[in-house]
């Protein structure tokens, strides 16, 4: 929890290694120093960032699970190039704001629910494998045994691994490279 000097209070995305009573400040003339935001344009090049905005103003929407981090890899007139968490290049506005640092809590993906209750309470229903189903129920299902149903698919047959499901987007433009490695061609 953070508390400013008029006394309101206010949740943060913490970054990893900010101590309690330290002091974090957000402006354009500010060091780019743990938990500070800034705009990305007033940053040093492979500056660790997080809670990155893609639209200025707009409130910040990248890089906000726990223990992810992006980094400030270019700068160009308008846009300043990110290395995403994906492993994904991609142009931002460098007039957005940004934190330094990386979000805490690394250890989240570890945790685990210890019993199917858990899950439960969360509202998460139990999955039923493909494989274990019937013919009519599944396009994987059916067979003598622990025969399988061929290749991974959808319940309406699509298949489920190797075909390219993201949509496309207007950002698709701000994209450099994909975290699969694959360049694309900007039009």
């Amino acid at each position: 929890m953070l508390q400013y000097t008029d006394g309101e209070k206010r949740y943060i995305i913490a970054p990893n290694g900010l101590q309690v009573g330290a002091t974090v400040i957000s402006g354009d003339s500010v060091a780019p120093e743990l938990g500070n935001a800034l705009k990305l344009r007033n940053m040093p090049l492979g500056t660790t960032i997080h809670n990155i905005e893609l639209q200025p103003g707009q409130g910040a929407k990248l890089a906000r699970s726990a223990g992810t981090s992006a980094q400030l890899s270019n700068k160009e007139d308008r846009y300043a190039v990110l290395k995403m968490p994906s492993g994904e290049l991609r142009k931002v506005l460098i007039d957005g704001y940004a934190t330094v640092g990386v979000v805490s809590n690394s250890d989240h993906s570890l945790q685990s629910a210890g019993k199917a209750g858990a899950n439960r309470w969360k509202g998460i229903r139990p999955r039923v494998r493909g494989v274990a189903m019937n013919p009519v129920d599944h396009p994987m299902g059916g067979g003598e045994g622990r025969a399988s149903g061929g290749h991974p698919r959808s319940r309406t047959g699509k298949y489920a691994k190797g075909e390219i499901t993201r949509k496309k987007k207007g950002s698709d433009k701000l994209i450099i490279q994909r975290s699969n490695g694959r360049k694309l061609s900007n039009k």
